[in-house]
């Protein structure tokens, strides 16, 4: 398969996360607080569904980094999927109590991704046992498949993060994640 189908897809691939995690927040803001959730929302209650990535926030994460300016990486989920790459989703927090710029060095020290702006272009996942590095994957433009454009974040404030990296092998599934100015923790790959 070639680079420019890869990228194609992957492109693809963001934009449908994009769009997912928009309709997600626009569907979670403001609304009738004294409206009754409809039967779908209470399904996965009495057993009908299986629970959403996003209702199963309650259970602990597989990692959680402290980095510089009480910033706090909590990692929720690492999937391998189909495609031949690894997706880490998180959250990142601000845990102190004045507003924090995100620092600029977590997009690492690439000239390529430093031009496109603020973003966690700077990850890498290790394999140990295979004696591998993963950096965050690239689009066709250089432009990081992670979040972008980072904000400052204010006390308590919390932004939903993801990068991309190419699979470890199959038979790999705990692996060091790694952001500059954050602690190292290693964490386990599902799917």
């Amino acid at each position: 398969m070639s680079i420019r189908i890869r990228a194609k897809r992957y492109r693809g691939l963001v934009a449908l996360t994009m769009a997912a995690g928009l309709a997600l927040g626009v569907a979670g803001c403001g609304g009738d607080d004294d409206k009754k959730p409809d039967a779908s929302a209470s399904s996965s209650k009495d057993g009908g569904s299986k629970p959403s990535a996003q209702e199963g926030k309650d259970e602990a994460p597989l990692a959680e980094l402290k980095g510089p300016k009480s910033l706090l990486l909590q990692i929720t989920s690492a999937k391998r999927d189909s495609g031949g790459f690894v997706t880490v989703n998180g959250m990142m927090k601000n845990d102190g109590g004045n507003s924090v710029v995100i620092p600029s060095n977590l997009s690492g020290n690439e000239t390529e991704i430093i031009r496109n702006g603020s973003s966690l272009g700077g990850a890498t996942l290790v394999d140990s046992e295979g004696k591998k590095r993963y950096y965050v994957l690239r689009d066709t433009d250089g432009r990081p498949l992670t979040t972008t454009g980072l904000p400052s974040l204010k006390a308590g404030e919390s932004l939903p993060v993801f990068m991309q990296f190419p699979s470890p092998p199959s038979t790999t599934t705990d692996v060091d994640f790694q952001l500059p100015g954050f602690a190292s923790a290693t964490i386990k790959i599902s799917g």
